[in-house]
């Protein structure tokens, strides 16, 4: 205790340049400390969101079995819905009451009676800004859905009040409201490993740097004051502990202060939102384990930092007040290098080769440690490689400036790439991110003109599909029609699919169909499409037909006459070997028992929209298959890419406030070199010259291995992704001027070393 106290004493008297130190220390920490909140908040503001969602799953009593439903008289109903509106998706969720009452789900007093609406805040807005939205959502507006029963504020969401009848029997019998899951969670485990992933390069791998920058400020003026202690008779422990005191006494501050900032943070940035990321301010709440882990965690590993960074002066105290030469890193720093990099070095020659790895489990848990190992290894390793690259440039430079700094660089390669290792790991991080973007911009991107909508014809009539096929915006319309199944358990029977439609129709619907004769079968053929069991000439298949209550089974014979055409590669709108029959093959008044209305438009997405508000202005309890629209899919995308935003603005944040606490740190503690050089006569523009080289040197190499490594890193974990984009060439500018933009940050950071009056007070002590 007492050494603590005598910590505490020297940390108040030692003068302003150590309580700049301190206020220093204690400024990086709070800022480390509310980025670390930030990325341990993020799963508990994902499993709030889920919790929301699993709370409101419509679900029933189940037998012991747990498959079946305990059935009752007055049971309600429900039906949801959910379709894309733009990018995000709408949730209707329609209800039928019964007689008997059950309690509602959360965020409402009561379920809706027939003709009546319960809306969330945001779906209220859209109402109000676009009129057709009033055809998916039939009903009076009887009030608001709270917070209780929505994932996140900006969410889509409706309980439509409807009757028995509307329902048809499509609807589920539902007796309560929650279940132990969400049946679509904000993100996937597969994405959340993503999102782990980056959040490991992009935040906490900087943050480790930034915080051992703070732990070790003014490292020389206090393994000079230490020493000095041991020499007077403080014992071992005793000068580590002295040193661990003021660590601990700015670890702590900085927290209280970090935790207080992202309190104000969550508040503010809740209500505000991201791009399709939201959240109550609940949600990112502090919890007890945040706390511990920055309250309590972050001491103490100050504590464990300030005794290590105190045993060279303890052990050798008169080595230390002498200024004798430090020894050079050793090789150490390429350990954790080398397996990073063959893990790295493996991926892309698989890639290479046309041999990706299949066991996306191990590369899950290898591609992590690669990047932690990589970064680590540049951090480790940039004071050999700059010792070495120091002294080969000051045996040969004939430069009086640039042979100084490179002697400095020689005798403390730490120094200066305290500044830079923090930009270094930002141009590293930034790489990952970018592939990560590549990864996410395969998924989601819509490569296709067209977009399709498939509408189950099953128990629909005649006016409703006229109705739809007439929706504005639609440009092409076709009935395909199943032939009757006759596979069993154990034995499969080959099966056929009918397009009723005439030429014109379908060549709305394909690209390109030569050879088309109106009125006559034709069998479909498009030889891009991957080939599949085509039906052998003359085979019959029976279709089921019904009209006016009775059924009918209609043969089709399959046509020796092939008709070519072209049809979009990744989303074909028919398969290839279906038989095209002109609607006059089908009986008069007649209706297929099983059918698909594949309707046609353009894919840009207002064009989407709007058609999928005609086809729910003719049924809002319509069910649509879009292909290539998985609307869940699209909004988790959205939120990946929210969460990389923020990694990589708390990334800049923590690279640059790393640069200018260790700059600022550099500066005073290079004062009195600088001023002993000016009164041995060297001009300021030398000593400037020196400064911007000493820093620009080491930070140059550092990049480049950086933009090599981070290149290197990025298309391995393209390879593990399993996309079709190995080799990022188009993100190689982008990452050059971050490189080329860092370094002229810390030459114009490396001039006020320099200043213009000389005060030899400074090394009148020395």
């Amino acid at each position: 205790m007492k050494e603590l106290l005598l910590g505490l004493r020297l940390l108040l008297g030692a003068g302003r340049g150590s309580r700049v130190r301190f206020l220093l220390m204690v400024a990086g920490s709070s800022i480390g400390v509310c980025c670390l909140a930030v990325v341990l908040a993020i799963p508990g503001i994902l499993d709030a969101q889920d919790g929301r969602k699993a709370a409101r799953v419509p679900d029933c009593i189940r037998e012991a079995s747990g498959v079946n439903c305990v059935a009752s008289e007055g049971d309600p109903y429900e039906l949801t819905r959910t379709d894309p509106y733009g990018s995000e998706p709408l949730t209707r969720v329609f209800v039928a009451r019964g007689s008997r009452s059950i309690e509602p789900p959360p965020g409402l007093k009561r379920l809706p009676g027939p003709g009546e609406l319960f809306v969330s805040p945001r779906l209220r807005n859209a109402l109000q800004q676009e009129a057709s939205l009033d055809q998916l959502l039939p009903g009076e507006d009887r009030g608001t859905i709270s917070p209780q029963g929505l994932a996140h504020p900006d969410e889509l969401y409706a309980y439509v009040g409807v009757g028995r009848d509307e329902l048809e029997g499509g609807g589920d019998r539902v007796t309560t409201f929650g279940k132990s899951y969400a049946d679509e969670p904000t993100l996937e485990p597969s994405t959340l490993d993503i999102v782990r992933f980056t959040l490991a390069g992009v935040v906490l791998l900087p943050l480790a740097v930034f915080l051992s920058v703070c732990a070790r400020l003014s490292a020389a003026a206090r393994a000079r004051r230490l020493a000095a202690l041991r020499l007077l008779g403080l014992s071992r422990k005793g000068t580590q502990r002295v040193n661990a005191a003021e660590t601990v006494a700015a670890a702590l501050f900085g927290a209280v202060l970090g935790l207080g900032v992202y309190w104000i943070t969550n508040q503010l940035v809740s209500r505000i939102g991201l791009p399709g990321f939201k959240w109550y301010p609940s949600d990112g709440a502090l919890t007890l384990s945040t706390i511990l882990i920055c309250g309590v965690g972050c001491p103490t590993l100050a504590w464990f930092v300030g005794r290590a960074s105190a045993r060279k002066a303890a052990a050798n105290p008169l080595a230390v007040r002498r200024s004798a030469v430090e020894k050079a890193p050793g090789k150490w720093g390429l350990l954790p290098l080398v397996p990073g990099m063959g893990i790295v070095a493996g991926y892309c020659v698989a890639g290479a080769t046309g041999h990706p790895p299949r066991d996306t489990a191990l590369s899950s848990v290898l591609m992590p440690l690669a990047v932690v190992l990589v970064g680590t290894g540049l951090v480790t390793l940039l004071p050999v490689f700059s010792r070495s690259l120091a002294q080969k440039v000051a045996r040969s430079t004939q430069s009086v400036s640039l042979g100084l700094a490179m002697r400095r660089n020689e005798t403390e390669p730490g120094g200066a790439l305290r500044v830079a290792t923090g930009l270094v790991i930002l141009v590293f991080a930034a790489s990952l991110v970018q592939g990560v973007l590549i990864e996410l911009d395969q998924v989601s991107k819509n490569t296709s003109p067209v977009q399709t909508y498939n509408i189950s014809l099953a128990g629909t009539t005649a006016d409703r599909q006229r109705a739809w096929e007439e929706v504005k915006g639609v440009r092409g319309h076709a009935v395909v029609m199943a032939s009757r199944s006759n596979s069993g358990v154990g034995s499969w029977a080959p099966s056929l699919e009918a397009v009723v439609a005439t030429c014109e129709q379908l060549r709305r619907m394909v690209r390109k169909a030569d050879g088309c004769v109106e009125g006559r079968p034709m069998l479909l053929w498009d030889p891009e499409q991957v080939a599949t069991d085509v039906p052998e000439p003359g085979a019959r298949f029976p279709f089921d037909l019904r009209y006016d209550g009775h059924h009918r089974v209609m043969h089709v014979k399959v046509p020796r006459e092939r008709l070519r055409y072209s049809d979009d590669v990744g989303l074909p709108v028919f398969n290839s070997g279906s038989v095209l029959l002109p609607p006059s093959a089908v009986p008069a008044g007649h209706r297929p028992e099983t059918a698909t209305l594949t309707l046609l438009s353009g894919s840009a997405p207002e064009t989407v929209r709007q058609v999928l508000d005609g086809i729910g202005g003719v049924d809002p309890t319509t069910e649509v298959d879009t292909p290539g629209v998985v609307v869940t899919s699209l909004q988790q995308i959205t939120v990946v890419k929210s969460l990389l935003g923020i990694g990589m603005v708390l990334g800049l944040i923590i690279g640059v406030a790393a640069y200018l606490v260790a700059a600022t740190d550099r500066a005073v503690e290079r004062k009195p070199q600088v001023t002993a050089l000016s009164l041995l006569g060297a001009r300021p523009r030398t000593l400037r010259a020196v400064q911007v080289a000493q820093v620009v040197v080491p930070l140059a190499v550092g990049l480049a291995l950086a933009v090599v490594a981070g290149k290197l890193a990025e298309s391995s974990y393209l390879v593990t992704g399993g996309g079709a984009v190995y080799w990022d060439g188009a993100g190689i500018p982008l990452l050059l001027a971050c490189a080329l933009g860092a370094v002229a940050v810390a030459a114009v950071g490396a001039l006020p070393l320099v200043g213009r009056r000389i005060d030899p007070e400074l090394i009148r002590r020395d």
